[in-house]
């Protein structure tokens, strides 16, 4: 029986978007007024927890790196989360990195070589905004590579996940799941609210046109990716606090669970106290 957040979020095997309800708010006792309360909570949390993280890593006593992933379909609220959730950490110990259409660049070499070079270092919390799995996704449904490279991809990703859980790194990766229908109401709202007007891109349209195939796509990257070093998560997305609380508390939770202690001093404490006095 599931106990933990994540491991009650957690999906793998085969499995079917469609039974998944996206306005579920699986492991919040609570409705949407209790939220705010929550996420200053797990704010405080996080703030201790990732500071922590980042002195390790500054101190060069563990090599321990965080990625938070987010996969989802256009308005499922990666921006949100990055915003709302991973915002309630210090800068200073946070890279974000969003990926767009491969440049020219990228493009001459393997799909995983501008993963590579964003990956965090010790001691940080990296956030993906859409990553690696967008060469198994849009790769797949607008045939952009042959169906044998995109098979190949699958087992890349695999091993390239478990060379960087293997270095010191935890990976919480994280779909968003929404309905056509949650996404038809977010896309009328940006077109309905003139400040919401730089969000909308007419190309969100051609790619709703392909839900269903991006549904399968995304079946068959959890299928084939959910592994015990790097399972994912699927996060029902159509309550948008929820969503922002779930990746919140799983953060918090993946973070707990690492123990973190502060480094010692590698200096004699009451010799520096002395110095100090005597200044």
């Amino acid at each position: 029986m599931a106990t933990t957040l994540g491991e009650q979020l957690a999906v793998s095997g085969k499995i079917k978007l469609a039974d998944y309800d996206s306005r579920a708010t699986t492991g919040f006792d609570g409705a949407k007024d209790d939220s705010a309360k929550s996420m200053t909570l797990l704010g405080e949390e996080l703030s201790d927890q990732q500071e922590r993280l980042f002195a390790n890593g500054q101190a060069k006593t563990g090599d321990t790196k965080v990625l938070l992933l987010l996969q989802g379909m256009d308005t499922s609220g990666k921006g949100g989360i990055i915003r709302y959730a991973a915002g309630l950490v210090d800068p200073q110990g946070l890279s974000i990195y969003s990926f767009k259409k491969p440049t020219p660049e990228e493009l001459e070499h393997d799909f995983l070589w501008r993963i590579d070079k964003h990956l965090p270092a010790a001691g940080k919390i990296g956030v993906f905004d859409r990553s690696q799995y967008e060469d198994v996704l849009i790769g797949r449904v607008r045939q952009l590579a042959e169906p044998a490279e995109i098979e190949r991809r699958y087992d890349a990703i695999n091993d390239f996940e478990k060379a960087f859980t293997d270095s010191g790194g935890v990976l919480i990766k994280c779909f968003l799941h929404i309905t056509t229908d949650d996404q038809k109401e977010r896309l009328a709202a940006r077109l309905d609210d003139p400040t919401k007007h730089w969000k909308y891109n007419p190309g969100d349209i051609d790619e709703r046109m392909l839900w269903d195939d991006y549904q399968r796509a995304y079946e068959i990257a959890i299928e084939r990716c959910s592994t015990e070093w790097a399972p994912w998560h699927l996060i029902p997305s159509g309550r948008k606090w929820y969503r922002n609380w779930a990746v919140a508390a799983l953060l918090a939770e993946k973070l707990r669970g690492l123990n973190l202690e502060w480094p010692p001093a590698d200096f004699d404490v009451e010799t520096e106290k002395a110095r100090l006095t005597n200044t």
